[in-house]
């Protein structure tokens, strides 16, 4: 049995030619429709993000798995091979187990850490299941990249440093004060970033949000999408006296609040801490109000420092994610290899054989009585009916009469039927 992995990413594929081969939801049930009547191909999913197109196939031939693979990107594509071969990479067995691990961690994003990708590549299993092109192989090899992106996120701090623009603002907001809970956050101007921001703040359980924009419209339905309520321009002055939390991203030439405007209201507030955050460019916010006490303003170079800093962290905890992608590289492996007979059968000897001590050990210290010849009768009769239980399946697996796929199937099957793999399981906390 061979794994196979063609595609490309962002690290390899400029946006223009990942666009290209971006595969729609219809178009990845009909390139595994394709691949589920090639003979070549035992098993197969098909990844497609913004950043990255992959095929990963299971069957016996690579060389054939490999033009498999190609064969439907050009076909259900209609883009010639040559359109995007110089941005393709390959990789075959623990290299495609490696890279399907790191995917599913993050550590393959072009945010490193970030969450979405695991729904994903569960999007795509799911896709695969339905279509049902994925069997016992690529089932297992999937649950294992969940379970260890799973621990990626739990046993690292891969996800713990804001990496964007709008939960670095979060971020630094809570240097401030702590906790968010119960602030009153004024938005003024309403593009996404800004929009992200408040999100992540009411996330944070921020308590009110107030929204100026000079499209009135636009300030009521991103109110209304918070709960909050929205003002007019000329209102600005007066919710600062209540604000905690200023975000601002109009397109205004110059300063839509000065030192003045924010100096006039900090005695009514009775100088409790104001926190701006500006996202605009040019820069909304005078930046000497910062000379004023308790008032803190932020532009997007303070964020995008923090964004730096959070992401060398992020790096640090990477290396620690690769650890356990490598750990999980030979466990797979070690399961990979026993789906041949003969690992199957004496596992499954093993099995019985302790299921058999364990069951004497229990019952034998009950029967005092007992003469060593007795007891080696019964040692006796213990070991029979063992064997008689497992001669039907082994029988069953040696048959030369299953194709090499089926049979794969089976002895999958066998695995799982008398839990030849719990030891395993354990160990990774499944």
């Amino acid at each position: 049995m061979e794994l196979i992995l063609r595609g490309l990413s962002h690290k390899t594929a400029p946006v223009d030619v990942r666009e290209r081969l971006a595969f729609s939801d219809q178009e990845t049930a009909a390139a595994l429709a394709e691949l589920n009547l090639d003979p070549a191909v035992s098993e197969a999913v098909l990844f497609s993000t913004c950043n990255r197109v992959e095929v990963l196939l299971a069957g016996e031939d690579a060389k054939a798995l490999e033009e498999a693979a190609l064969d439907v990107l050009c076909r259900v594509k209609n883009i010639p091979l040559s359109d995007f071969a110089p941005y393709l990479y390959r990789y075959q067995g623990d290299d495609a187990f490696r890279h399907v691990f790191r995917v599913a961690g993050s550590l393959d994003s072009m945010v490193v850490g970030e969450p979405q990708i695991l729904g994903q590549v569960k999007k795509s299993f799911r896709a695969a299941v339905a279509a049902q092109s994925s069997g016992v192989v690529l089932n297992r090899l999937l649950h294992r990249a969940f379970s260890t992106a799973k621990r990626v996120r739990k046993e690292t701090g891969i996800g713990g440093h804001a990496v964007s623009v709008s939960f670095a603002a979060v971020e630094l907001a809570k240097r401030i004060f702590g906790e968010l809970s119960g602030k009153k956050v004024l938005l003024i101007g309403a593009v996404e970033m800004a929009e992200l921001a408040v999100e992540h703040l009411m996330h944070n359980r921020a308590e009110k949000l107030m929204v100026a924009n000079r499209t009135l419209d636009r300030a009521a339905a991103l109110a209304e999408r918070f709960g909050g309520t929205a003002i007019g321009f000329s209102e600005i002055g007066e919710a600062l006296k209540t604000a905690d939390i200023v975000i601002s991203s109009t397109g205004a030439p110059g300063y839509v609040l000065k030192k003045d405007d924010v100096k006039a209201v900090m005695r009514p507030r009775k100088n409790r801490p104001l926190f701006f955050i500006d996202i605009a460019v040019p820069r909304d916010i005078d930046p000497s109000i910062n000379k004023l006490d308790n008032a803190y303003v932020y532009d997007v170079d303070d964020l995008a420092g923090v964004v730096e800093k959070n992401m060398a962290e992020r790096m640090k905890e990477a290396a620690r994610a690769e650890v356990i992608v490598e750990e999980a590289v030979i466990s797979y492996r070690r399961w990979f290899d026993s789906l041949e007979v003969v690992p199957t059968i004496k596992a499954l000897c093993d099995r019985m054989e302790a299921v058999r001590l364990a069951e004497l050990q229990k019952s034998l210290p009950g029967l005092k009585n007992l003469g060593d010849e007795e007891r080696e009768a019964i040692d006796r009769l213990t070991r029979a009916i063992m064997a008689k239980v497992v001669h039907g399946p082994i029988v069953f697996l040696k048959s030369e009469g299953h194709r090499q796929a089926k049979k794969r199937d089976y002895i999958g099957a066998a695995r799982d039927m008398f839990q030849l793999d719990e030891d395993e399981k354990d160990e990774n906390g499944q």
